[in-house]
């Protein structure tokens, strides 16, 4: 059956600004996962595809539920164009019949919505032959050489912003086009050509290292409430120093180190096993505080562990589990090559902020408060508590 509209998202391995640019993670989803996210949360979008050339990105855009579609070495340089790109995916997915609109979604946009993307859609269905995303703007521009020139204004008149027209900003989020008119054309603007309107406070792109610094201080801002719902999550792994704790300890003359954890964390640890849900503590800690913890919850504890990420890596192997469907909790900088392996990382209110930024959502409560019940409350039916 052939599909009336595809999504296609250029995602290509060698940016040079930002390296890895396409997986960097914002809100703990890689960007192109957000994508395709977006584009499979519309109405109007039956396809989403992703082109690229990188195992990375190929393995974040399927896991994310996109078509794969290998670009070819001659498409992935410096000097390819979207359009190039753009070209050579419609040409496979046209291979059961073209379909009739294209939406070229760029990956390096992390806040954009499915409301703006079927509003894409929907000024072509309305008439126009090619539309983009575009935030109002009512800036005076300058052309800056030996002397500035005022470029959208009169110099020596300053109307007010409310007396003004706005002019539109192309956000370079998404585009949408009539197929057989950007098969003639070559090019994303053509025909009768529309500004959709996009929320100035959601565009943003990842050009350069510090956008991804601006975007994961933005992501808990412009997300929507996201947090796991019963039945998403499979396994559930936790640090504990910050996590289960408050990241205090008390120290005795005798060199023991004593912790404070949190009854309530202990009862959600139980519901999750009595759920079925595998639990495992994975610390780098070597005190036997952390075993003994373990040992009263009846979890798997792995301790003393200096490269997280690797084991955790291995367990989710051995348990045959779906990286995705595993939420993982930590607090701090060590954590963060497990966020990379899990779909669910979660920081405790208390993280540190790297990995706050890095997280897919946060806990109300800080470590050792109770976060561990919090989490328990998100992934378990009410009965389940």
């Amino acid at each position: 059956m052939t599909a009336r509209v595809v999504a296609v998202i250029p995602a290509r391995g060698g940016s040079k600004g930002v390296p890895g640019k396409n997986v960097a993670r914002i809100g703990g989803v890689p960007l192109v996962a957000r994508a395709v996210q977006a584009a499979r949360a519309t109405s109007a979008i039956d396809v989403v595809a992703v082109s690229t050339d990188d195992p990375q990105i190929a393995a974040a855009a399927t896991d994310a539920g996109a078509i794969l579609i290998r670009r070819p070495a001659e498409l992935a340089g410096d000097q390819a164009s979207s359009e190039a790109a753009l070209t050579h995916a419609l040409e496979l997915l046209s291979r059961d019949g073209a379909p009739e609109i294209v939406v070229m979604i760029q990956a390096t946009s992390p806040f954009l919505t499915s409301t703006e993307l079927d509003a894409l859609v929907a000024a072509i269905d309305a008439g126009a032959d090619s539309a983009f995303t575009a935030a109002a703007f009512h800036g005076f521009v300058w052309r800056n050489g030996t002397d500035a020139v005022g470029v959208n204004h009169e110099s020596a008149r300053r109307p007010r912003r409310q007396d003004r027209e706005p002019e539109w900003l192309e956000t370079g989020a998404a585009y949408a086009m009539r197929v057989a008119g950007f098969r003639e054309a070559g090019h994303r603007f053509f025909g009768r050509i529309v500004a959709v309107p996009t929320d100035p406070n959601r565009v943003l792109e990842i050009d350069e290292p510090g956008d991804l610094n601006r975007a994961r201080a933005l992501v808990q801002l412009l997300d929507p409430a996201n947090r796991p719902e019963p039945g998403e999550v499979e396994a559930v792994v936790l640090d504990f120093d910050g996590t289960q704790t408050d990241d205090r300890a008390w120290l005795s003359a005798d060199g023991v180190e004593r912790v404070a954890v949190h009854r309530g964390d202990g009862m959600g640890v139980s519901a999750m096993r009595r759920a079925g849900l595998p639990v495992l503590i994975l610390s780098t800690e070597v005190n036997p505080v952390v075993a003994a913890r373990a040992k009263k919850l009846g979890v798997e504890c792995r301790h003393g562990i200096d490269r997280k990420g690797e084991e955790l890596a291995s367990w989710i192997t051995e348990r045959r589990l779906q990286p995705s469907r595993v939420l993982y909790l930590g607090n701090d900088v060590n954590d963060l090559p497990c966020f990379a392996q899990v779909g669910w990382p979660v920081a405790v209110a208390s993280a540190q902020p790297a990995v706050r930024a890095a997280a897919r959502t946060v806990t109300t409560v800080p470590g050792g408060h109770g976060a561990v019940r919090e989490i328990a409350s998100w992934i378990l039916e009410e009965d389940q508590l």
